[in-house]
């Protein structure tokens, strides 16, 4: 039964990390809401469920689920956190390869620059044919780009992020009919070529301080347009993730920080009971 976890956060993106021998029993999505209550519960953007490796060459398979409840396939802040609680937890060894880690979203590679600074391989950046779409809504043509880093994004571009309707149009496109597993929202701002502001709306989340498959999306996206160079460094409203991404085939690597907050437990009829 699941009791401890880890409050964790990548630049503010905020996890509860909690480790299961098995995933027969997990909280339903109505416990995990309770839980991501900031006022009655822990409070998080997502709940990382860290669970015995799957397969071969692989450290930890783990689950995320958001703060509404339902499960996504990837989480780059989140996977962040999962490693330096691995770490913290002696369950690693460096020395002999890099960490793997495996979710619904694949399997990727994080490496210690530091503790507490982890950079993860995301894997190549995976755009829809054509990449380049555009919709109406309300009257208005939105453009934008799609690509996939595990999980669903679409990059808008903006002049400046701090007049994005984030609020508006992130809720409005993340729940459009084009997008039947919803969408994860990006608008980008590009500073310089090796520089940008990022605000993203995440799908069953709405807008975090930071999103790391969010920023390797925006990385991805202005790269191809030929916006930014080999790497660069994208400002989020909790802090600056850095990204490199030589292009093509190449996979993209995102390193940034992982922070514990504090420790605690969870009654069990908090998890279970509905």
């Amino acid at each position: 039964m699941i009791r401890a976890f880890t409050k964790m956060h990548g630049l503010g993106n905020d996890f509860v990390v909690v480790e299961a021998a098995t995933d027969a029993a997990l909280p339903s999505a109505a416990a995990w809401r309770r839980l991501a209550d900031r006022h009655t519960g822990i409070g998080f953007d997502q709940a990382l469920v860290i669970l015995p490796p799957r397969r071969d060459g692989t450290d930890a398979y783990w689950r995320i689920f958001n703060a509404d409840g339902g499960e996504v396939e990837q989480c780059g802040n989140g996977a962040r956190c999962v490693a330096e609680w691995l770490r913290l937890a002696g369950r690693t060894d460096e020395a002999a390869r890099p960490l793997r880690l495996e979710s619904a979203g694949g399997v990727i590679a994080a490496r210690f620059d530091a503790p507490g600074v982890v950079s993860i391989d995301m894997g190549v950046p995976r755009f829809t044919d054509p990449a380049e779409h555009s919709l109406d809504l309300e009257g208005e043509t939105i453009r934008f780009t799609q690509v996939s880093m595990g999980n669903p994004h679409i990059v808008l571009r903006v002049p400046s992020i701090d007049a994005a309707p984030v609020a508006t149009l992130g809720p409005a496109l993340e729940c459009h009919p084009m997008f039947p597993q919803r969408t994860n929202v990006g608008f980008l701002e590009v500073m310089g070529r090796d520089a940008g502001r990022l605000r993203v709306h995440e799908r069953g989340a709405g807008e975090t301080l930071a999103c790391g498959t969010g920023a390797c999306a925006a990385m991805a996206v202005g790269r191809r347009a030929g916006l930014f160079d080999e790497t660069v460094t994208l400002h989020l409203r909790g802090g600056a993730l850095t990204l490199r991404w030589p292009g093509g085939d190449a996979p993209l690597w995102m390193t940034g920080p992982a922070t514990v907050a504090f420790r605690g437990e969870i009654e069990p009829s908090d998890l279970f009971g509905d």
